[in-house]
């Protein structure tokens, strides 16, 4: 059995955005499934991670065609000139304007022509069973919609974020026009394929308002992950964030808890160590330095992958944030599932009745504290810090295995084999 998988994100490409398809192709064939990728030829994102290249498997076929993107014009080559800021999320102002209303649904819908013309004719040729597209950029969908219409090939459409209420949306300023171009294109697309796979049980009952047939199969972890052990865990009480972290997550109440815990225990402020690993937004930087932080952050910057994970395995805490926006309920970061494995306690700030909350209350890897609830937090963060002084701060985490890749991909092969029974 054949799937032809359609991805905007392939080594290397940094960021979690490639995790998913990368490692669900690395295990498809253990379960009867060949995965064939069809993805861009002349990448121009704004991460890389070489190390990423190795994991492809050495026997899958890799279809590339090039693309042009008005974003080389107007964004990333900005990017790569001072490679400061957050990657692939709006920081708002003229630029994201421009992205939001005149390229719809995204910049790369100018590869949905050429590609579905490139694909048309490499399906008269080889024999696929099931199209999958996975989004963003959601344009990978109308590439699959195209095709499933004139192939009739069955067609799974990946939902990893959201299309019309993705959280960063609200920052391009969109007319109704475009919002109601992008409501239209998302309900067409959940209308007419064969199955809408997505991450969270929060999108699936969303899109099950729509969609005749909708699958969770989360994002997970990798042996990479559970291979890497640390020699030893940091001295000082460090809490330690990895990950783009954007305006839209912005954990000031967090933050002046810190302060405030600082202000009133000298031994806490001279223990505590913020590390913030990845892309941090100068909205965070700012907010780090009112609250007098600066001497007790350190700011790494992003990382490649292996490094990313020595990070976590080695930190006191781990912070995850969730961005605090309408409809965060059903946010499921992929790092979360990288956290499980650090054997580290997990201090997420999150709405307590989402997602994150229902994973971390099954895996008893930590605890949600809503984003603004602040006596909560700061007893919290206090009890945590007693822990590490008194050399107890541990977790006995369960049930985490059902979250590796090859489990995870276990599924998905089973609800492509389902596609034609």
């Amino acid at each position: 059995m054949k799937v032809l998988i359609i991805t905007y994100y392939w080594p290397p490409a940094g960021g979690s955005g490639v995790q998913r398809w990368l490692k669900f192709a690395k295990y498809l064939k253990a379960y009867g499934v060949e995965p064939i990728i069809y993805t861009i030829d002349n990448p121009n994102y704004p991460k890389t991670d070489d190390s990423l290249l190795k994991e492809i498997p050495k026997d899958i076929m890799v279809l590339k065609k090039s693309i042009w993107e008005p974003t080389d014009l107007l964004f990333w080559k900005k990017n790569k000139i001072d490679d400061k800021g957050i990657s692939n999320v709006s920081k708002g102002g003229l630029l994201s304007f421009i992205r939001g209303n005149f390229f719809i649904p995204d910049p790369k819908i100018f590869w949905v022509k050429p590609s579905v013309k490139f694909l048309q004719s490499f399906l008269k040729s080889s024999e696929i069973d099931v199209i999958i597209s996975t989004g963003p950029p959601h344009s990978m969908h109308l590439i699959a919609q195209k095709l499933h219409q004139k192939s009739k090939i069955k067609w799974i459409a990946d939902f990893r974020d959201p299309w019309s209420d993705l959280y960063y949306n609200k920052d391009f300023n969109q007319f109704s026009f475009t919002k109601k171009r992008n409501r239209k294109l998302e309900k067409s697309v959940l209308q007419s394929s064969d199955c809408i796979l997505t991450v969270s049980n929060t999108l699936k009952n969303e899109f099950s308002k729509i969609a005749n047939r909708v699958e969770v199969i989360t994002n997970g972890f990798d042996n990479e992950v559970l291979s890497l052990k640390p020699n030893f865990l940091d001295n000082e009480f460090s809490i330690s964030y990895i990950g783009l972290l954007p305006q839209q997550s912005n954990p000031k109440t967090f933050l002046n808890v810190l302060k405030e815990i600082c202000l009133e225990n000298t031994a806490f402020k001279k223990d505590l160590r913020l590390n913030l690993i990845g892309d941090i937004s100068d909205e965070v930087k700012r907010e780090i330095q009112n609250n007098n932080l600066i001497e007790n952050s350190n700011f790494i910057g992003y990382v490649h992958h292996q490094k990313a994970i020595k990070y976590q395995k080695k930190a006191q805490v781990l912070l995850l944030l969730i961005p605090n926006v309408e409809k965060s309920e059903g946010i499921l970061t992929g790092k979360l599932f990288e956290y499980l494995t650090a054997n580290r306690p997990i201090l997420a700030l999150a709405p307590t009745q989402g997602d994150v909350s229902k994973v971390l209350k099954d895996t008893n890897t930590g605890e949600v504290i809503h984003f603004d609830d602040k006596v909560n937090l700061k007893t919290k963060v206090l009890e945590l810090y007693q822990q590490y002084k008194s050399g107890k701060l541990v977790v006995k985490s369960n049930n985490i295995q059902q979250f590796h890749r090859k489990e995870l991909t276990k599924q998905l092969a089973t609800i492509i084999k389902s596609l034609h029974s």
